[in-house]
């Protein structure tokens, strides 16, 4: 059992990466919204959530396992994050990249409220919902992008 939840956490192993495993983790996000976007939107979001609420548990499992809080190898943060990031635009080259830099932007920089939720949150939920924070505002500043630059994307409403 350890050894699954250690392979979901990492992202398919895409964690263990020894240089940028949070950028390595957010390409499976890639791959993942990829896979869910062709659904309709209300099996899509679901899916998100779902994904979400299973992220904490394993973070949680795989932070005991790996004996480290936070542990660099636990990347399922980072794909629900890139998850939430892209949950209102239909998949196109320009949203799916800037997405991931927006994404990106907001995990590594940490700003307000993303290092907020970071410091009140322990255990697996502290390991998802400051990625959760951070795909919130990649996603509204991807929408924004889209809205104003039509070729990049669409919302899933237009």
């Amino acid at each position: 059992m350890g050894r699954l939840v250690l392979f979901l956490a990492s992202g398919a192993g895409s964690g263990y990466v020894p240089w940028a495993p949070g950028t390595f983790g957010t390409g499976v996000g890639v791959l993942c919204f990829l896979g869910l976007a062709s659904l309709p939107l209300w099996v899509h979001l679901p899916a998100v959530v779902l994904v979400i609420l299973a992220a904490m548990p394993l973070a949680g499992k795989a932070e005991t396992l790996l004996d480290k809080k936070d542990d660099g190898r636990i990347v399922l943060d980072e794909i629900a994050g890139y998850l939430v990031t892209t949950a209102l635009v239909r998949p196109a080259w320009g949203s799916v990249i800037l997405g991931f830099i927006f994404f990106r932007f907001f995990d590594i920089l940490k700003p307000w409220p993303v290092r907020a939720v970071e410091r009140r949150c322990a255990g697996g939920p502290g390991v998802v919902l400051d990625d959760v924070v951070a795909g919130v505002l990649a996603g509204l500043c991807l929408l924004i992008a889209v809205s104003l630059w039509p070729e990049l994307g669409r919302a899933v409403w237009e």
